[in-house]
């Protein structure tokens, strides 16, 4: 039986769908359209195409993916940060997926996001 307020736990099997599971954030489709890590060394930045947007439904952080590696059960993205400053980093699928809003509210994948060139954002 589930209380109200209470968090629900994820089994392995449903892992899934359960809240903000890290496969929730980053569908296979997403994920493959994600080159290398590195992989677009020389292209100028303005250049460079961001193809997965996560964002703070509740705030005004966003987080633009240019590429991907796995590392294990997680992903490390490289992109553009726009948070209290637009800057380019690295993060990772598992802290996004723990990272919560001022409301509470979890971090969401935008689905109707088109790739875009980083400098059109």
């Amino acid at each position: 039986m589930r209380v109200p307020g209470q968090r629900r736990r994820c089994s392995t099997d449903l892992s899934a769908l359960c809240g903000t599971h890290p496969v929730n954030l980053l569908t296979k489709e997403a994920r493959s359209s994600l080159p290398p890590l590195y992989s677009t060394g020389d292209t100028p930045t303005e250049n460079k195409i961001v193809r997965v947007k996560f964002f703070t439904p509740d705030s005004n952080w966003t987080w633009y993916a240019v590429e991907a590696d796995d590392e294990g059960s997680d992903v490390r993205f490289f992109g553009l940060v726009d948070g209290f400053e637009r800057e380019w980093g690295y993060f990772m699928l598992d802290e996004l997926a723990a990272v919560r809003g001022p409301l509470g509210l979890p971090i969401e994948r935008d689905r109707y996001f088109t790739p875009t060139k980083a400098g059109e954002l």
